[in-house]
């Protein structure tokens, strides 16, 4: 019997349009990082669903701000980042740095980490890296960026994005 991720139970295909896009990709789950700079006199930072690993020979990430992100061309200029990975637990702080201008550090823990990129306190993962190439893609950009140091906090939870809105683990889901 067919079900409906095979082809003949799935029906017609979707036209690719933003919102289909949208609900469709939305399926894949992902974490939630905030991209962090600093260019020596104000910290700068944005949310960022789409990290990835792209290389482990040289050690590469790559991210996609929006291309009309205000926040990725003054740390594109700086070089430095931090790819702050978000814990379960800070789903103010995806919200705070997913907004346009303002004080985005204000009531944020941070300190500058190796490079002098802003390190948030209370993170699943921090990753610094140099960006170094650069693909302008529709509506976004790739950045792959070589990564220069990296931690993670062993015991703490993701914050998962998921069909639009926060997710979680479930704990007694066998995995």
């Amino acid at each position: 019997m067919p079900d409906e991720t095979t082809a003949a139970g799935r029906g017609a295909l979707l036209t690719p349009l933003a919102p289909a896009m949208r609900r469709v990709l939305g399926h894949f789950c992902t974490g939630i990082a905030v991209i962090t700079a600093h260019d020596g006199a104000h910290p700068i930072g944005f949310t960022c669903q789409s990290v990835t690993s792209v290389s482990l020979e040289p050690p590469y990430i790559s991210f996609c701000p929006s291309a009309n992100s205000t926040s990725w061309p003054l740390i594109r200029e700086v070089g430095s980042l931090c790819v702050n990975v978000l814990a379960r637990g800070q789903r103010d702080v995806c919200a705070r740095f997913a907004t346009r201008g303002g004080d985005k550090f204000k009531e944020v823990d941070w300190f500058a980490g190796s490079n002098g990129a802003p390190t948030l306190v209370g993170t699943l993962a921090a990753i610094e890296a140099d960006v170094e190439l650069e693909h302008a893609a529709g509506d976004h950009t790739i950045v792959v960026a070589r990564v220069t140091g990296l931690w993670a906090h062993d015991e703490r939870s993701p914050l998962l994005f998921f069909r639009g809105d926060y997710g979680v683990f479930d704990e007694n889901d066998d995995v």
